[in-house]
């Protein structure tokens, strides 16, 4: 299969990027493209009863497995990945331990931490999950098999106040912590059904941006209470963005197609992102470096605030979703084949990792 549509109230379109989706073609497959199976085994199940709930695997491989999402929590790294695979790394991602008990075997697309032992992820099956002590046991927040829309997205403004977003312009929100969940709309009114890839907070404000499809940016100066639809002037998907530390932010998407804003989201320029690879992640590293990651091995490097961005193309080739900083020197990717370091400069990283062609390869 070379591409993947989700087919919905009689209409085709294509399906959006990793935080519901897949990196490569033979990755839609697996993750969006079959919501529909996997709804329908997650019914049977639940239809079982609570009992029923299938827990995450053991694996001493989910470190080397899809992994679609990570972030810090405190000091500790967390990712998460296909068949509710949960990881966490003490030692800035050098070693992995996977999660003791995850309540679920959907494939989790997005994880949030506030605090050092608060966090949620979110996955397939409009999945939520919770942890109290850093990421080591999971509880299940939320879970609606019937509402068929992944979740993407989760952030919170706060230990009460969070999102979780997704397919065709799902949103739920929480007031107590993950406690009680209600849907609603992103903008009142609106019948718009767009995918929601991807919601961040600005650093400094507070002000939270939404990356969405056909060039779409929503934003919200009121702690989320309205939304409020800002056009790039792009046409294409947003799959991704990263509030910087100068107050700046940055959205991603499809064909290395890359915008900031330095007036807290109210208007996007384009920015070089030295590549034509659709983006999926990015990250501030602490000494003021931007990266972004995205298909085929592409990863780009920023010293100046995010306007030009130098490529280095992996040799594997592969798809990545995610990047955090890593040891000493170097930062930790995540995708098609779990997680992977490689150098935080791209000079070093084009010696260590870099593709380079010979004849015959």
């Amino acid at each position: 299969m070379k591409f993947s549509q989700v087919i919905r109230f009689g209409s085709v379109r294509p399906i959006p990027f990793i935080r519901g989706v897949a990196v490569s073609a033979a990755m839609f497959a697996l993750l969006l493209a079959p919501v529909g199976l996997q709804s329908a085994r997650a019914a049977d199940t639940a239809a079982k009863g609570d009992e029923a709930i299938e827990y995450a695997t053991p694996s001493n491989l989910a470190s080397q497995g899809l992994l679609l999402a990570a972030t810090k929590a405190g000091k500790r790294l967390v990712a998460v990945g296909e068949f509710g695979h949960i990881i966490y790394s003490d030692d800035q991602g050098a070693s992995w331990v996977q999660a003791a008990s995850v309540p679920t075997q959907a494939t989790l697309t997005s994880v949030y931490f506030v605090n050092d032992k608060l966090g949620f992820a979110g996955g397939h099956d409009s999945t939520v999950l919770r942890t109290d002590d850093g990421g080591n046991n999971w509880t299940l927040a939320y879970h609606d098999v019937q509402a068929q829309a992944p979740i993407m997205t989760v952030y919170f403004a706060d230990e009460n106040h969070g999102f979780a977003m997704g397919a065709f312009s799902f949103v739920i929100e929480t007031e107590d912590g993950g406690k009680n969940w209600k849907q609603r709309s992103l903008v009142e009114g609106s019948q718009e059904d767009s995918h929601l890839n991807m919601v961040f907070g600005e650093k400094k404000t507070g002000t939270i941006l939404v990356a969405a499809e056909f060039g779409t940016v929503y934003r919200s100066a009121d702690q989320g209470k309205t939304f409020q639809e800002i056009k790039t002037g792009y046409e294409g998907s947003f799959w991704g963005g990263v509030s910087l530390a100068d107050g700046s932010a940055l959205i991603f998407g499809m064909r290395g197609n890359a915008y900031r804003s330095t007036d807290d989201g109210l208007t996007w320029s384009k920015i070089n992102s030295g590549t034509d690879k659709s983006i999926g992640g990015g990250v501030e590293l602490a000494n003021g470096t931007i990266v972004l990651v995205g298909l085929q091995g592409y990863v780009g490097y920023s010293t100046d605030k995010g306007l030009n961005f130098t490529e280095v193309v992996r040799a594997d080739r592969l798809g990545y979703t995610s990047v955090t900083e890593g040891p000493q020197g170097s930062i930790a990717v995540y995708g098609e084949p779990g997680v992977k370091l490689q150098p935080d400069t791209p000079a070093e990283a084009e010696k260590a990792v870099g593709f380079h062609f010979v004849s015959g390869s």
